[in-house]
């Protein structure tokens, strides 16, 4: 009988993970100064410190993608795409931010395995705004149902995340009807509420939301003076709620149709001086 190349038999699931799982046990965990120190290469350009960063993070990917694990993808898939905002986040990594690399790359490698899994789940795939705003209606949905101890109707979730009821009703339609809390998902009676992520407190999504804002601000100084306190108004970054063209105009002593063009140039000129603002946002 002819004897069977063991190279040339494909590797199970089981077996490339086991294999990945050995070669990224052995890379160490690095104390806050180490990562300081590596950040700092990273942004004169070391691409050793940055290879670095990147490895000894690879077991606090694996530690999330287990948390998004599910029967119709394949956790070393979870894990790449993981690796594919591990990426991401040592590029955009800012040591002087003064704190840990793991709750910064946390919010990048979530946000990637979420997208992935949004596109592979659907045989037509939607636009991140919509699949942004189906996550949060989903939530509200089950928020509501907890509330009233009743299903909501789509005028009480528009009210509650500020959308139009068209606008809800429209990206329920492209996804399917929102399910009970208590549905059941598999044959050992495991229920959509033992799948859900706690969305009650994220410590990465408060710190990413810290530092997108000052992210912002900063950018903001990029602008000029009356540019900048337009953007500020129209968009409450000096808290409160946001002003109109009309209150803005009454505030700077100008006309609303030149706050608009100002707000305009300004949203503008921000989309060509400050790209990396982007990153932050579904496109």
């Amino acid at each position: 009988m002819k004897k069977i190349d063991k190279e040339l038999v494909p590797l199970s699931q089981e077996d490339i993970l086991r294999s990945y799982f050995a070669r990224i046990k052995d890379f160490p965990v690095l104390t806050f100064e180490e990562e300081q120190d590596l950040s700092r290469r990273i942004s004169k350009g070391d691409q050793v410190a940055c290879q670095k960063l990147i490895e000894s993070n690879l077991k606090l990917v694996v530690k999330i993608a287990k948390s998004y694990m599910c029967p119709d993808v394949p956790l070393m898939d979870l894990i790449q795409e993981g690796n594919i905002g591990l990426l991401k986040a040592v590029k955009k990594f800012d040591y002087r931010k003064n704190v840990r690399f793991s709750t910064y790359a946390s919010w990048w490698i979530k946000q990637s395995i979420t997208r992935a899994l949004s596109n592979k789940r659907r045989s037509i795939r939607l636009p991140h705004r919509k699949e942004d705003a189906l996550r949060k209606i989903q939530k509200t949905y089950l928020d509501l149902s907890q509330d009233f101890m009743r299903e909501p109707s789509i005028e009480e979730i528009a009210g509650r995340i500020r959308m139009k009821s068209h606008e809800v009703q429209d990206i329920l339609n492209l996804s399917g009807t929102v399910v009970s809390l208590d549905s059941e998902m598999h044959e050992d009676s495991c229920n959509l509420h033992d799948l859900l992520e706690d969305y009650t407190y994220s410590p990465e999504s408060v710190f990413m939301k810290k530092i997108m804002r000052e992210d912002t601000v900063r950018s903001l100084k990029r602008l000029f003076e009356k540019e900048r306190k337009v953007l500020m108004y129209r968009f409450a970054f000096l808290g409160g709620k946001r002003y109109t063209l009309k209150k803005i105009s009454s505030k700077l002593s100008i006309s609303p149709e030149t706050v608009r063009q100002i707000e305009i140039r300004a949203l503008r000129k921000l989309k060509e001086q400050a790209p990396e603002l982007l990153d932050y946002v579904y496109n």
